[in-house]
């Protein structure tokens, strides 16, 4: 009887999947542009377009908006067209946007919707890098990468239902588990190849246009030194690195297939090709915002002010800050206690411990006391609350400040560091005031400036007069394609910070 079972078992399940190869091959053929090629997808270019529209707001709002500059706007939009016009997709309206994020990134939506944040703009050096990142994304869409992607998991996932359908076992988790390691299988299997082709279709575009198609390679080598930085950082400060998708685990100049694809561009040089534009790109930059955004709030040592809301707070010291897009969190160097800042409209008159109770909808309130801290009025309390270390007490602050209230919400891991932290949680909420005149220039966004070298110019001089706050010599060195031991060149150009 068993054997039978497992028999009939066998045979569903290649029943089943002779159909899932059936659905696949009837729904799933269409043209690659660049290879002419078929390829199995299961989203038509219409369909493709749509996913990047509707989600293009969205990714806007995530990264913090466009960037507030018409002129720069106008500039990226310039050479990326210039680009998209040599691509295989050249029908395609395309779409450039510099998000206003001080992240170091650069993606791509189905349907031409190309992203670059102004974190990294600030550590390009000339307009051919800026065309080499934008070719890349440019290389994304019209290999439909993102497609051949969304229609493996897909497939991964029909799979699965017609799985359960046809064979009960299937739908326990185990099995489930499974085809959703498939499916991960499936699209983590693409990254490098990918990549390795955005990189030699950005390279060929390059090309084209009339930029120097080394600078694909120019540019993976700037992003290399800043992911090299950026994981020493998030090291310093407890947390995962945010590394720009396209670079690799070795460096550009060992990477033997990365020099292969950009190489392959060559023949697709014209007479005008190799242009760089360096000094025209710097003066686009001139006054670019670096790091935190006005818009957003200024971290400064463990203080944050925020000039357009008109207000200012400090978190404990040696605490790590992270601006988030709707609230402000702060966490030990030991990790194991976070600290949350967010802000709504009070739309009710009720009182501060009235909006605990009704807003947040918050029960169980323990050692509740009403507070004054700069002239503002409150209430604080220990409640139960979802928090990221499960449902735990924390301790939750509430101040009004006209007609919004000011929430503070502080926890840890275990009862016994909360406890420990609860001064901390508490001085935050009461550090919280109105921005003092004297304030007003500590709430100034960090901008770049381009200056040019002479003999006497050294990165150490330039970090001392330098407004960043941390590893400033380091940064400069980052900025100006000197990581990690260069020398300035009298008469070169540089970035600074002010």
């Amino acid at each position: 009887m068993n054997v039978l079972r497992k028999k009939i078992s066998i045979l569903l399940t290649h029943s089943c999947w002779v159909f899932v190869a059936a659905l696949m091959t009837a729904t799933g053929c269409s043209t690659n542009p660049v290879t002419g090629k078929s390829d199995f997808v299961l989203i038509s270019e219409e369909a493709e377009i749509k996913l990047g529209r509707e989600a293009h707001p969205e990714i806007k709002k995530q990264f913090g908006g466009a960037y507030d500059n018409s002129e720069l706007k106008a500039y990226v939009q310039g050479v990326g067209e210039k680009l998209a016009a040599h691509s295989h997709r050249s029908e395609l309206v395309y779409r450039f946007t510099v998000l206003d994020s001080d992240q170091v990134n650069a993606f791509a939506l189905p349907g031409g919707y190309i992203y670059i944040t102004r974190g990294l703009l600030a550590y390009l050096n000339s307009e051919a890098e800026m065309a080499a990142v934008l070719g890349h994304e440019i290389g994304h869409v019209t290999a439909r990468h993102s497609v051949r992607q969304i229609s493996a998991a897909r497939a991964a996932n029909i799979g699965y239902t017609l799985g359960s359908i046809f064979v009960p076992e299937m739908r326990v988790g185990g099995a489930q588990d499974l085809f959703n390691l498939l499916g991960s299988a499936l699209l983590s299997g693409y990254g490098r190849d990918h990549e390795l082709e955005a990189d030699r279709l950005g390279a060929e575009y390059l090309a084209r246009t009339g930029f120097d198609s080394q600078a694909m390679i120019k540019v993976i080598g700037v992003l290399k030194d800043q992911e090299g930085f950026e994981t020493q950082l998030a090291k310093e400060q407890g947390r995962k690195p945010r590394i720009y998708h396209g670079v690799f685990a070795s460096h550009p100049d060992n990477d033997t297939r990365l020099q292969e694809v950009v190489a392959s561009a060559d023949p697709f040089r014209g007479e005008a090709s190799a242009q760089v534009h360096r000094q025209q790109f710097l003066q686009q930059l001139e006054g670019l915002t670096f790091g935190d955004s006005e818009r957003e709030g200024i971290r400064r040592g463990n203080s944050f002010y925020h000039k357009s809301s008109g207000f200012a707070l400090s978190f404990p010291e040696g605490w790590r800050i992270e601006n988030l897009p709707d609230s402000i969190v702060a966490r030990p160097p030991s990790g194991d206690a976070i600290l949350q800042f967010t802000m709504q409209d009070i739309n009710k008159r009720i009182s501060p411990r009235e909006f605990m109770i009704s807003r947040l909808k918050l029960k169980d309130i323990k050692d509740g006391k009403e507070i004054t801290s700069n002239g503002l009025g409150g209430y604080t309390a220990i409640a139960n609350m979802r928090t990221p270390f499960g449902k735990l007490p924390a301790r939750v602050t509430i101040l009004y400040l006209q007609n919004r209230a000011i929430i503070v919400v502080g926890t840890a891991e275990h009862e016994a560091q909360r406890r420990q932290h609860d001064d901390d949680f508490v001085g935050t909420a009461r550090s919280f005031h109105a921005l003092r005149e004297d304030e007003q220039a500590l709430a100034r966004a960090l901008r770049l400036k381009i200056v040019q070298a002479d003999e006497n110019t050294t990165f150490a001089d330039l970090a001392t007069a330098s407004e960043i706050t941390h590893h400033a010599e380091e940064q400069l060195r980052l900025l100006n394609q000197h990581y990690p031991t260069g020398k300035p060149q009298p008469g070169e150009l540089l970035k600074v910070v002010e």
